[in-house]
């Protein structure tokens, strides 16, 4: 078979690899591919965007099956594009795609259906938003209606805050078209979880949770970034709340979603918080989540083409989804100044282990060599029996991984060790 896979990041190297692992795959090209990823796929170039161009492409070259990974071309309708041409897919179509597209959609979405999460308003106008900051709660979480390519979330801890967040977004256009509406909810507590979930509009298969890293500092200070590393399974994630979310969160998501005449096939993201008052949603994502898909793949015991295949056709209930019991630590190496400005072109470096258990997010290929070309460049990833040793072989893999200013956290997966203590 030969697969194409849309997108050129860590989570689309990590797919690659495991991908690879079924027998029948011949060839996969990548739209865009990296350089980090160019010895285990044909990396095309083709912008992940550039719908036109993947789909003429994917004709050309008898594409058996395609994987649309980010959250740009599935909310542009890539996966409309390619089914137009006979080309079956993983990932949803745009109709369904805007349960991460849009915000406003999808809180509308929970509050049709009564599925937990925070309470909220819509603002399309900059004086309204600004007027109701004058009284609501603090600390207060502000978000862009669109994709913002994770960063269109402002926890505001104080008034003034809050209120420049929305100016920042609806007059300043920080986030262009996606800031243009604004939704500010209600802050909630608790432990945050991420479960990544197999679908094919029928069933739901949930992945083993994670933890992710978000704040680019130790003990999470600092901005936030696209994810600093991630663990997995989540320990605050028991037997008895996965039960609880199946039955309030992901089913009546799936349900919702057909009676809007929006089936959802592929993997639906919950990014999810664990309340005194029990789990609500603070997101969905209509795809793997960046850097989960580092832990949580490495732990699928079952063959990934076939449970996508599964989702397309309709057959995930008949169809074998099955973890490690085991735990996984991924750990980011990023280039020093992300998320703010920093330097790119610095030659990356592995040794053999390292190559091995390594993702790359951030790299491209210049004479020859692998350099840097992104804020998070690699991530890598340890399994073990427990969480402490799988965390401790993450950080002694990935001293094994060497670019100029590289820098990490210290501390991923501390808070984790700390609840299973």
């Amino acid at each position: 078979m030969n697969l194409l896979v849309v997108g050129g990041g860590g989570r689309e190297h990590t797919i690659i690899r495991y991908l690879k692992k079924n027998p029948t795959v011949e060839t996969i090209f990548a739209c865009p591919g990296n350089g980090g990823m160019a010895d285990e796929a044909v990396c095309t170039g083709i912008g992940a965007t550039d719908i036109e161009k993947i789909v003429a492409f994917a004709v050309e070259n008898k594409i058996d099956y395609a994987v649309v990974a980010p959250d740009d071309p599935l909310v542009l309708g890539c996966v409309d594009a390619l089914n137009e041409k006979g080309i079956p897919c993983f990932g949803p179509n745009a109709n369904a795609a805007i349960i991460e597209g849009s915000k406003v959609f999808s809180k509308n979405l929970m509050k049709k259906y009564g599925i937990p999460t925070a309470e909220y308003e819509v603002f399309e106008n900059m004086e309204d938003a600004l007027r109701y900051l004058e009284t609501a709660p603090i600390p207060t979480v502000v978000k862009a209606d669109g994709l913002a390519l994770g960063k269109g979330v402002i926890i505001a801890q104080t008034r003034q805050e809050a209120k420049q967040a929305v100016i920042d977004m609806m007059e300043g256009g920080i986030f262009g078209k996606s800031g243009s509406r604004v939704v500010i909810e209600e802050f909630l507590t608790g432990p945050e979880v991420s479960v990544l979930a197999f679908t094919d509009g029928k069933v739901v298969k949930p992945m083993v949770s994670s933890m992710d890293h978000k704040r680019i500092g130790d003990n999470d200070t600092g901005l936030n970034t696209g994810g600093m590393g991630t663990i997995a399974p989540n320990p605050y994630y028991t037997t008895a709340i996965a039960e609880e979310c199946m039955n309030t969160i992901f089913l009546p998501t799936i349900n919702a979603m057909n009676a809007e005449g929006r089936t959802f096939q592929g993997c639906l993201y919950f990014g999810l918080m664990l309340t005194p008052k029990g789990p609500k949603v603070i997101e969905y994502n209509c795809r793997f989540g960046d850097p989960e898909t580092q832990v949580v793949l490495p732990l699928l015991e079952s063959d990934l083409l076939t449970i996508m295949q599964a989702t397309t056709n309709g057959t995930l209930a008949e169809t074998e989804v099955k973890f490690a019991n085991a735990h996984a630590c991924c750990v980011i190496l990023a280039s020093a100044g992300y998320p703010q400005s920093y330097k790119k072109g610095f030659e990356i470096t592995m040794t053999a282990e390292a190559k091995a258990h390594t993702f790359v997010a951030g790299g491209k290929l210049q004479d020859g060599k692998l350099v840097t070309s992104g804020g998070r460049v690699t991530g890598t990833t340890a399994i073990a029996a427990s969480l402490e040793e799988a965390i401790r072989e993450a950080y002694r893999i990935s001293d094994g991984v060497r670019f100029e200013g590289a820098y990490r956290r210290s501390d991923i997966g501390q808070r984790a060790l700390q609840a299973l203590k």
